[in-house]
């Protein structure tokens, strides 16, 4: 059985997960409404990895028999200055992400709860692995430059980052 503080705490997560996912499918319209479609791919594939985070969670707090709970999910913004500030407020999030799955980590451990602390070291790695992704794609637009007079470079990142899809594990457990 979870403990109220931690069930409180994913639950908390849920809702995290499910902004994120809203997040990613702003960021994939407004790609869409400039036209680059890859971009807009990028952004949906991450907006589904973010809802298999949230399934995560949820399945996680039910097997353990807790209670999940939905709260109101905040407006993301729409528009972005650059697909440069798209990607930097993209490993802002990310970060922001990684603090709060820390910050489960630490609270497991507070109250020895080995079992969420051994599920948390999944998202722990799923960390780094996202904004790792984050910063190859901002790596790419630098070297572009100024995307109004690097627009070749920008279509093929285009193109290239259009080829991304979700594809769950094969287990929810992996």
């Amino acid at each position: 059985m979870l403990k109220k503080q931690i069930q409180d705490a994913l639950n908390d997560q849920i809702n995290a997960e499910l902004y994120s996912g809203y997040l990613y499918q702003a960021m994939g319209a407004y790609f869409e409404n400039k036209g680059l479609d890859g971009f807009a791919q990028w952004m949906k594939a991450q907006a589904k990895e973010e809802q298999f985070h949230a399934e995560k969670f949820y399945d996680y707090v039910n097997e353990r028999g807790g209670r999940v709970f939905f709260t109101a999910i905040d407006a993301p913004p729409s528009d972005w200055d650059s697909t440069l500030k798209v990607f930097e407020d993209t490993l802002s999030h990310e970060e922001a992400v990684t603090e709060r799955i820390n910050n489960l980590v630490s609270l497991a451990l507070e109250h020895k709860d080995q079992a969420t602390y051994n599920m948390l070291q999944w998202f722990v790695e799923e960390q780094v692995e996202e904004e790792d992704n984050v910063n190859h794609v901002i790596d790419q637009l630098n070297l572009i430059g100024d995307e109004q007079k690097g627009g070749t470079g920008l279509l093929i990142l285009d193109r290239e980052l259009g080829q991304r899809v979700f594809t769950p594990p094969a287990t929810i457990g992996e």
